[in-house]
């Protein structure tokens, strides 16, 4: 199986001047793109580019049954209640800019608390950070434990009647730690607290349903999870949605519109202001389909296989310090006693055409909290294999020898 969903990626296959193909172990930042998302961009636009809703000739009308195929699809993958619900933005970050500013500015006030946690990505720290500098609002952050966890017991102590909104990651893109959202999402709600689930990293490798998990919103973005760059979703519960003010004004998301007064579309519309990224939109419809035809087990069980045998290599170096649980997500950060993160990855790319992420992953606080000031860091994806890890390998043995010198 592994070899015919390689045979999927053409960019796998690509070698560098060393004749080394490329072992991509960065899709945490983004993933590689299969054949069938690419066909079905290029197919989009060589055959059904037109403008979406406005049209009533065919080629218009065809790019809009595609269009909203695609809404259709995203509703049943995370299992939407209404299609509705379901809004296409840039990106996850939109996503949460969408929500802290068209959600937040109307139900966040003065002395109401926001909980966050400490491994937030900037995307999910920084907006209600404005917010509430601007609202008066305060700011909670769930500490991490000591392997890397979210301190239970601490969450359910700051849970009161001032809690208005708790907003986390699904799967730390550090630390790879998988947070146990059903339980967090429940304790909210006894407390009439809003909830928002960054699905970011979680959505190419764990199966989600907004129905069972409850939460109120939902975010994740097309490109780490198969698809293309720039589309993103918003999920929302369409009671909450149909209160909110819009995010962005111009077309497609007005009724009427006077010199004086306008008026709103319906949902998702009223969120959606000027042309989407239709093609986007096949893109990840098309990405989906890749997902639902391997499966949700078989991808967990690989990537499991992956993070194991990765955790286990890389333990059996003294020189080096991994970062979060011993049970995690296909996520796995690091550091070298005696070279830095970002020389590290240099030399893995020049020695053994291995990509690897290095810095603080946009996750400041968290590093901070860590005592580090960056990380080397490799993610797994569906395509990736055993033997990549142990190039890997090879390649900080290089490293070593280069900084023995």
């Amino acid at each position: 199986m592994l070899k015919s969903i390689r045979k999927q990626f053409p960019i796998l296959d690509s070698k560098n001047t060393r004749g080394q193909k490329l072992a991509y172990l960065d899709n945490a930042s983004t993933t590689q793109k299969p054949k069938v998302v690419l066909r079905a961009i290029s197919d989009f636009y060589q055959n059904f580019c037109a403008n979406t809703h406005r049209g009533v000739y065919q080629l218009a009308e065809n790019a809009t049954q595609i269009f909203e195929t695609s809404r259709e699809i995203v509703q049943k993958f995370i299992n939407a209640r209404y299609r509705e619900e379901i809004i296409f933005t840039s990106g996850t970050t939109e996503s949460i800019n969408l929500l802290a500013q068209a959600w937040g500015e109307e139900n966040i006030n003065q002395n109401d608390e926001i909980i966050l946690t400490e491994m937030e990505h900037h995307s999910n720290l920084v907006p209600w950070q404005i917010l509430a500098q601007k609202k008066g609002a305060r700011l909670l952050f769930i500490p991490i434990t000591a392997d890397g966890q979210l301190d239970m017991a601490v969450y359910e102590k700051m849970l009161s009647s001032k809690t208005k909104l708790v907003a986390l990651t699904h799967l730390s893109n550090v630390l790879g730690t998988i947070n146990d959202i059903n339980f967090i999402v429940k304790k909210a709600k006894k407390f009439g607290a809003t909830t928002f689930v960054d699905a970011a990293q979680s959505v190419a490798h764990l199966a989600l349903d907004v129905q069972k998990i409850n939460c109120d919103f939902l975010a994740f973005s097309a490109h780490k999870m198969y698809g293309p760059f720039g589309l993103g979703v918003l999920y929302g519960k369409r009671e909450i949605l149909e209160k909110m003010s819009p995010y962005q004004y111009g077309g497609e998301m007005i009724r009427e519109v006077n010199k004086e007064k306008s008026s709103w579309n319906n949902l998702p519309y009223k969120f959606e202001a000027g042309t989407q990224n239709i093609a986007g939109a096949v893109g990840l419809a098309m990405a989906i389909g890749f997902l639902r035809r391997i499966g949700f087990a078989k991808i967990s069980k690989h990537e499991r296989s992956l993070s194991h045998y990765a955790m286990k290599k890389l333990s059996k170096n003294k020189n080096i310090t991994i970062y979060g649980p011993s049970t995690r997500g296909a996520v796995i950060a690091f550091t070298h006693d005696f070279i830095h993160p970002h020389d590290l990855s240099a030399i893995l790319d020049a020695k053994q055409n291995v990509a690897t992420r290095s810095g603080h992953h946009c996750a400041m606080p968290l590093a901070k909290k860590i005592g580090v000031e960056a990380t080397c860091r490799v993610s797994f994806g569906i395509y990736n294999t055993k033997e990549e890890i142990d190039r890997l390998m090879k390649g900080i043995l290089s490293a070593e020898k280069i900084f023995n010198k």
